[in-house]
């Protein structure tokens, strides 16, 4: 199942094949987690988008997405605040847009293939972010390649962390 790449799991719809991608991910010990969180946040913050319909008793198809990707995004502060060898020196932290009335707080995260950003109703742990929007809605493509870098192998770049290719 690693054979997969993220743009192949990103696209489909198919739980079993993404929680096995995601087992994958993780065992590059150090960014595993970090890549889980992000692939997870983004591939729910699109879905949500699209979603109609819900569960009877248990809510929409289009809040559970939320809620799930706000859950990913705890998780990925939790990791980015962590100390230690699993914590990548990236620049991350929350700034508030203040075009947006509801979801107006906004989470960055700087990776190695470029600016990362997720919009949410609410402040979450971590510091505040100390650049500004590099203008480009390009979180998806930006994810799935760094994924895709964290994926590939085992040989770290001593710089970013990364696995070579």
């Amino acid at each position: 199942m690693c054979q997969l790449s993220a743009t192949q799991v990103y696209a489909g719809s198919d739980g079993e094949m993404t929680k096995a991608f995601y087992k994958c991910l993780h065992l590059n010990y150090e960014l595993g987690e970090l890549a889980v969180n992000l692939f997870r946040a983004q591939k729910c913050s699109v879905r949500a988008k699209v979603y109609r319909g819900g569960i009877r008793g248990k809510g929409s198809y289009k809040s559970m997405a939320y809620d799930r990707k706000q859950w990913s995004m705890d998780i990925l502060c939790r990791v980015l605040a962590e100390p230690g060898p699993r914590a990548p020196s990236v620049v991350w932290g929350w700034k508030e847009d203040p075009g947006q009335p509801f979801h107006k707080w906004v989470l960055y995260v700087e990776l190695p293939t470029g600016q990362v950003s997720f919009h949410t109703d609410r402040k979450g742990e971590g510091p505040d972010y100390p650049g500004q929007w590099d203008g480009q809605r390009a979180s998806v493509e930006r994810i799935l390649a760094f994924v895709e870098q964290v994926h590939g192998g085992s040989d770290h770049d001593e710089t970013t962390g990364i696995p070579k290719r």
